[in-house]
């Protein structure tokens, strides 16, 4: 399937050796990575003749939203697992009208995710497990694909990580190509060291892999004033949308490696906009 994700170049702030690769351009729904983790994880439900999508996710999940478009337009059903007490968003609206059944579970509950799955959907042979964020092999293949879309080499390549998963398809893209491009991982959790160790098991040659875990701005959509005010002015300066979760923690990290020489002058850096754009709706009334 062709897929529309440009590469675009930033001039923002005169830093004209940024380049953006758009996987936000690619569906408005199933944004971004979430549409290349998708990819082969529905490859594999058709392959096994499975027709209902069983996933997790919290109220403002990107990912919930991808599954159940992708589900609804390829004639399946889709059941999501939604983290806390029951709440109603536009998030979790856009989820109901692409037919998506919630079921909303304690947080405790929800750390045993497999155990929430056999519970419910033991006896249905229809089923099919997706983890949370689409966190698999499948989904590592997908994102390395980004990869080979490249025409030109960069020397480093930055995308936001929340589970690992999209950044182990970069470095395993990076390592089957032989290139020297350095991949560096922001983490938009507090507390991202973890990460490393949850690439290297989808991707053990991390030789090429640099984690920033002091961009987290206080943890998981967590923000500050001096984020928030960087996302008023960068979107204000390219046209280019980007959301306080994931993108906008990346793209602060490269402007603070740039303007404090932490990064090698004249490099060329290309960025991953991961989409999730939807999340903003989450803190509207900050932005």
């Amino acid at each position: 399937m062709e897929i529309y994700s440009p590469v675009h170049s930033l001039n923002h702030l005169s830093l004209a050796q940024i380049w953006v690769k758009r996987d936000d351009l690619i569906d408005p729904y199933i944004s971004g990575n979430k549409w290349r983790k998708l990819k082969y994880i529905l490859a594999d439900v058709i392959q096994q003749g499975k027709t209902h999508l069983i996933t997790f996710g919290g109220a403002y999940s990107n990912h919930l939203v991808a599954t159940a478009a992708a589900a609804a337009r390829n004639g399946l059903s889709a059941t999501a697992f939604v983290r806390g007490e029951e709440v109603k968003n536009e998030m979790l609206m856009l989820c109901q009208l692409f037919g998506m059944r919630l079921i909303f579970v304690d947080r405790e509950s929800y750390r045993h995710k497999k155990q929430l799955f056999e519970q419910h959907f033991a006896n249905d042979p229809t089923a099919y497990f997706i983890d949370e964020g689409g966190a698999s092999e499948e989904a590592v293949n997908g994102c390395a694909e980004i990869i080979d879309e490249l025409t030109v080499h960069y020397d480093y390549i930055f995308c936001a990580a929340g589970t690992g998963t999209t950044a182990a398809g970069l470095l395993r893209g990076i390592n089957n190509q032989q290139l020297q491009t350095e991949l560096h991982v922001v983490p938009v959790l507090k507390g991202g060291d973890f990460l490393g160790e949850a690439i290297s098991h989808y991707e053990p040659n991390i030789s090429k892999l640099r984690l920033h875990t002091e961009y987290h701005f206080g943890g998981y959509a967590k923000t500050s004033p001096v984020l928030l005010a960087f996302i008023r002015d960068f979107v204000a300066n390219t046209g280019i949308l980007i959301d306080p979760v994931y993108t906008a923690k990346m793209f602060y990290a490269i402007y603070d490696l740039i303007h404090t020489n932490q990064l090698k002058k004249d490099s060329t850096i290309l960025a991953i906009h991961t989409g999730g754009l939807l999340g903003m709706l989450g803190m509207k009334d900050k932005l």
